[in-house]
Parts: structure tokens; sequence; C-alpha cells
């Protein structure tokens, strides 16, 4: 199948097709379906659907390629085959970045000014490699200190 691309939006799963126009129809015909509005994944893309229009705060969950679905506090919008689940929600940040992290990925607040901490906080291990690699390319500490984490 020439699938390029998959998301589940509006209660639907949307799929890219993309190739030579003989395999793109043979896989419309056997998959079935509608086309979908023009500039779709463009909208997606630069976060211009009507999902991102809500007022609630953005979240970014990025999430390994196996995880189930699992019932999330707001509504969700399914990209990258499901590991990249954008969620619109009230949910503090905490528990967000918890329920993330006890599925394998991690929490990226993308409204300015929800939390202090928009980035998921990193485990100890994760820390020290931060640092060192940060000593390895930074020495003198002047790129953007202490934008991403605290101390870094």
């Amino acid at each position: 199948m020439p699938i390029t691309g998959a998301c589940y939006a509006d209660g639907r799963l949307k799929l890219r097709l993309e190739g030579g126009e003989g395999s793109v129809q043979a896989a419309m015909d056997y998959i079935g379906g509608e086309p979908l509005e023009a500039g779709f994944w463009e909208k997606l893309n630069e976060r211009q659907l009507d999902f991102f229009a809500d007022e609630r705060p953005l979240w970014r969950l990025s999430l390994p390629t196996n995880t189930p679905l699992v019932e999330l506090p707001g509504d969700a919008l399914l990209d990258w085959g499901g590991c990249q689940r954008w969620l619109k929600t009230d949910a503090p940040a905490e528990e967000l970045q918890k329920l993330a992290l006890s599925l394998g990925g991690h929490a990226t607040c993308q409204t300015p000014g929800i939390t202090d901490s928009p980035f998921q906080p990193l485990t100890p291990l994760l820390a020290y490699y931060h640092r060192q690699l940060k000593a390895q390319l930074d020495p003198q500490g002047i790129f953007n200190p202490g934008r991403t984490y605290p101390g870094l």
C-alpha cells in the first residue's frame, strides 16, 4: 500500500496515499473511503485544522509506535500513525506528563504561559546525558542557558 500518512481526527481515519497514479487508484479501490478536502495534510502540518482552534491548552504527546489507544483527558488528534497525539485539555501538566511517561513517552505543552516547565522533566540519567552533551557542544554555557531545562 502506498500509505505515507495516517491521522485519526473527527472520529475518522485519514490516510495519505502517494505514488504512481495506478498504485494510488488500486489502493483507493481496495481501501474505499472518500477523498479528503484539498490541503488537509498541509493544514494539519501547520496546525490550522479546526481541532487546533479550541481555546484549551495544546499538548503534544510523543509515544512509542506500539502504544495502544488509551483514554486521554480531553480531545485528541492522532498523527504519525498514533505516535504523536495532539491533545486539547485543561488537565494539569503533572497529570499529562505522568500519563505520557507511563506510556513510554513524553508530553510537551505547546501553549505559552500554561506551565513554567513545558517540557517533560528529565529522568536523572537523561539529565546527566543532557549535561554531558551540552558541556561538549557549549563549554562556556552561552547558548540558550536554561531555555529547555533549568540548569542546562
